[in-house]
């Protein structure tokens, strides 16, 4: 099942009496459970399909289908309720509440949804133990390192069980090392079955995806299709 169906979707910037397109006439198809990279040089369009992808903004023309809705027309309060329920997403900048501790970050989507007290807590603790954080349930953001820090956006972004993971460039801000340990967590997510879209300018990461979108002038220039190990 297609939980992503994008077609001839356009997205174009209008700067003074300029039109700027950042994306073309894309056609783009993601199963359910799957893990897709996205690539490109600067300008190529990455951040605007990311944010098309993620319901942060409205395509110029063309249709998108999430989760087998036709969300490209949808209001903003309508878009708000998708973001809430049906996307996960990891920033390189973590974005982070500093006033709140590990589980309040990680339960505070499900507070937007209406989710006991109760079951939010339980929820974001077994999440929590998931990324390897079961001992730093009361630590703050400050009291983390990045890589931990890392860990508790991406445990948030698994908070309502979204459709799909959007992850924007997630080991940027990381050394080598903990950049390898969240890499390997979004490995086991997606062979527990989740579907991950990964924004990156690293080959390295690129080819960790099953398959890879090279984008150009906010066009789909290539499509490589990944050994899996």
């Amino acid at each position: 099942m297609a939980v992503v169906h994008i077609e001839k979707l356009c997205k174009t910037y209008q700067l003074g009496p300029v039109q700027l397109p950042a994306l073309r006439d894309v056609d783009l198809e993601i199963e359910q459970g799957q893990y897709i990279a996205i690539m490109g040089p600067s300008g190529s369009g990455k951040s605007t399909l990311l944010n098309l992808l993620g319901c942060l903004d409205r395509p110029t023309s063309g249709r998108y289908w999430l989760g087998g809705k036709d969300v490209s027309t949808l209001d903003d309060n309508h878009l708000s309720l998708i973001r809430g329920k049906r996307i996960g997403f990891i920033f390189q900048s973590y974005n982070l509440i500093g006033q709140l501790n590990v589980i309040e970050n990680i339960k505070l989507p499900m507070s937007y949804q209406g989710f006991s007290e109760e079951r939010s807590i339980e929820r974001a603790g077994k999440l929590a133990t998931m990324v390897g954080l079961g001992n730093r349930f009361k630590h703050r953001p400050r009291e983390l390192s990045g890589g931990q820090q890392q860990r508790v956006a991406i445990a948030r972004a698994l908070a309502n069980d979204p459709v799909i993971i959007l992850a924007d460039e997630p080991t940027g801000n990381l050394d080598s090392e903990s950049g390898a340990e969240i890499l390997s967590i979004l490995d086991d997510l997606h062979q527990r079955g989740k579907t991950l879209i990964i924004v990156t300018h690293d080959e390295h990461i690129g080819t960790r995806a099953e398959r890879t979108i090279h984008l150009l002038d906010g066009r789909i220039e290539r499509v490589e299709y990944n050994h899996r190990r």
